[in-house]
């Protein structure tokens, strides 16, 4: 008879093994989906792999792509490691790129051009944090479920910048545009500057920066002790003398912080204006695949958001191929496949398989 047994400890190789079994179960269920559908799997795959990483312009897209899924994965990463479910990362990403291009529009000719930068992605963190604060405050003061709470805020996040543009004469909605209603523009002075002259960001570097500084805060500070204690054991946390309710409000309010600026650097890295359309296209979720894919690592947010963002990116590509008919949502099938068999193999994290034998009972 076959059992589950639980793992005293967790070999290292799984940390590796984990993820690409996942995505290599996820690549043969995308390749059983394209050959039920009259495709070539391995030409379909090749042409997304060409596409994400043997030409230039096809490296700087997944590059871009992949600028607001690192910052997205952190926010996740933060919270799902220590089993609180952030799910708002969508919302706090939507405040925060209002919040940024408002800084920038009231400060970015007034101020020189690196302390209006300065200011405007300060704004983007704060944004975030506001954002998520609520919800923070009432996990950790009164127990309320914070996936609730972040997820219904992000549909009041999109809503509200929505009616910034398309509803009202504010400061976001550029009054010179007559023939559908658009954001803006920024001020150049408080715009992210490109890298050597590509469509890549400095936003991709700061995404870098934050997940290192991430890492040491959890790796090397008290702080971090407390928040792997409460992870692992709230009520060994709580008799050991640590503050449940700050640990509790740190994590979502950092994690609230990092969505923040994933507004702030779409906002003056990419769009260079509020725009609602680019910025509600699931960043937010999709940061959860890639936190899931990372095993919550810091550091491992960002080769899995470059992965993820070129996969996203080659959705669009396998339509010029011949004959046509690829469908440009095998980039989501694949994503949603992925998060599935990463899931799925928790269970192999956390137990093993044994095989025992039925004894016969005597009749």
């Amino acid at each position: 008879m076959l059992r589950l047994e639980r793992r005293a400890t967790q070999p290292a190789h799984l940390v590796l093994s984990v993820p690409l079994a996942a995505i290599t179960g996820a690549l043969l269920l995308g390749a059983l989906f394209l050959a039920a559908n009259g495709f070539d799997p391995l030409l379909i795959y090749a042409e997304m792999a060409r596409a994400s990483f043997a030409t230039r312009y096809g490296i700087e897209d997944s590059l871009v792509s992949a600028t607001p899924l690192v910052y997205t994965g952190l926010a996740a990463a933060i919270a799902f490691r220590f089993r609180l479910y952030n799910v708002g990362a969508e919302g706090q990403l939507v405040v925060g790129g209002i919040c940024s291009a408002g800084a920038a529009l009231l400060l970015g000719q007034a101020l020189p051009g690196g302390l209006a930068l300065a200011l405007a992605l300060l704004a983007g963190l704060a944004g975030g944090v506001a954002w998520v604060l609520v919800p923070a405050l009432a996990r950790a003061r009164l127990g309320t479920s914070e996936i609730i709470t972040t997820l219904l805020l992000n549909y009041v996040a999109v809503l509200l910048a929505r009616y910034l543009i398309f509803g009202s004469r504010s400061l976001w909605r550029d009054p010179t545009a007559t023939n559908f209603p658009q954001g803006r523009a920024l001020p150049p002075a408080s715009q992210l500057p490109e890298l050597g002259g590509t469509q890549i960001h400095a936003g991709l570097v700061l995404g870098i920066v934050c997940a290192v500084l991430v890492f040491a805060l959890l790796r090397w500070t008290r702080a971090g002790f407390d928040a792997r204690v409460f992870g692992d054991s709230p009520a060994a946390a709580s008799y050991a003398g640590i503050s449940v309710t700050m640990v509790v409000l740190l994590l979502l309010v950092v994690s609230g912080a990092v969505a923040g600026l994933a507004g702030a650097s779409e906002v003056l890295g990419r769009a260079h204006r509020l725009d609602p359309t680019g910025l509600a296209v699931g960043f937010g979720y999709t940061g959860i695949i890639v936190a899931a894919l990372a095993r919550y690592h810091p550091l491992g947010v960002v080769p899995v958001a470059v992965f993820v963002g070129a996969l996203s990116n080659a959705g669009t590509a396998v339509q010029s191929l011949p004959g046509g008919g690829v469908p440009a949502a095998i980039s989501t099938v694949l994503q949603g496949a992925i998060l599935i068999f990463v899931l799925a193999s928790e269970i192999h994290v956390a137990y093993r398989v044994r095989w025992r034998r039925l004894e016969r009972t005597a009749s």
